[in-house]
């Protein structure tokens, strides 16, 4: 048998190179390379102050599942000094090169600038019920920011005035700027009638879906959106409950919300449409996705097939 030359070796190497990036671009759609995953585990060292509910306000994760992680009671008082790990990882569920992305079943805000992320925090969104007579819900679609303020008056509509009335309270019909102001001190005005961008003076409200249809913010975050936003900016709220991604390392990501204003008639079809948009429904463990379906959790979690798995499915 002849050796083969070194520069045939050679050759033979580079084309196998390229025939491989060639299967990777085939194989791998471009939605999945325009995945961007937001997040990760954090340790987070509980402050004087803090309660479950809070900090899931500032890091955009139910307190049910910081609860479950940390092995505690959600009805237990926190102490200062505790450390927690949380993981805050999550699916963009659209990316723009400018503007904003409000992710509705997410509870998060997103500012692009340039094709990144410049700024990422929870939101409060807009309730799904009130007592059976009405809803206010967050509109989902395109907006622009018509205007911003410090400082607002909030003239209060009429709607939230019948609800004052109805909850035997004092009926308002506006509210001067101040501690008492549920619009805070800074207000970004959207093109959504009645809909505004806007600080909260109710901090637990935030990554929940209490308000009458606004985003609320975090005093924390809102001066920090208000500076990098111009008026004209465009916008959209998106309302996708099921999100799925590949990574860089072929690693499969789902990301299941609940779906808090009954919009997808069934999830786990949702999500089988998902994962074969992406190709990759035969790559990942069943059972992970039943059991993240049921969760419906809001942290992305990795989906993809093991050998463990493929052999747990064998005896089902």
């Amino acid at each position: 048998m002849h050796d083969v030359p070194a520069r045939l070796l050679a050759q033979s190497e580079i084309t196998m190179n390229r025939l491989s990036i060639i299967l990777i671009i085939v194989l791998i759609p471009a939605a999945v390379l325009a995945a961007v995953i937001n997040g990760g585990t954090i340790q987070y060292d509980v402050a004087h102050g803090d309660s479950l509910p809070l900090i899931s306000a500032k890091v955009g994760v139910d307190i049910r599942v910081i609860a479950l992680s940390n092995h505690l009671n959600p009805a237990q008082h926190l102490v200062p000094g505790q450390d927690l790990i949380i993981n805050t990882k999550k699916i963009v569920a659209k990316t723009v090169y400018n503007g904003i992305i409000i992710d509705v079943t997410a509870k998060m805000l997103y500012l692009f600038k340039n094709g990144k992320i410049e700024l990422s925090f929870p939101v409060g969104l807009g309730m799904s019920d009130w007592r059976g007579i009405t809803t206010w819900q967050t509109p989902i679609g395109s907006f622009t920011i018509e205007r911003k303020s410090r400082n607002p008056v909030w003239y209060v509509p009429q709607s939230i005035q019948e609800q004052m009335r109805l909850e035997g309270k004092p009926v308002l019909t506006e509210v001067p700027p101040g501690p008492d102001n549920p619009l805070g001190t800074y207000i970004l005005y959207t093109s959504f009638p009645g809909i505004a961008i806007h600080e909260t003076i109710a901090p637990n409200s935030i990554y929940r879906f209490w308000s009458h249809g606004c985003i609320r913010v975090l005093p924390e975050n809102i001066k920090m959106l208000y500076d990098e936003v111009d008026v004209g900016t465009q916008g959209e709220s998106v309302y996708e409950p099921v999100k799925a991604a590949v990574t860089d390392e072929g690693r499969i990501l789902l990301e299941v919300d609940p779906d808090i204003y009954g919009n997808i008639p069934d999830m786990m079809s949702e999500v089988s449409g998902r994962l074969n948009a992406l190709k990759v429904a035969t790559q990942v463990c069943w059972d992970d996705v039943k059991r993240v379906v049921q969760e419906s959790s809001g942290i992305a979690e990795d989906i993809t097939l093991l050998p463990l798995c493929a052999l747990n499915s064998e005896f089902h």
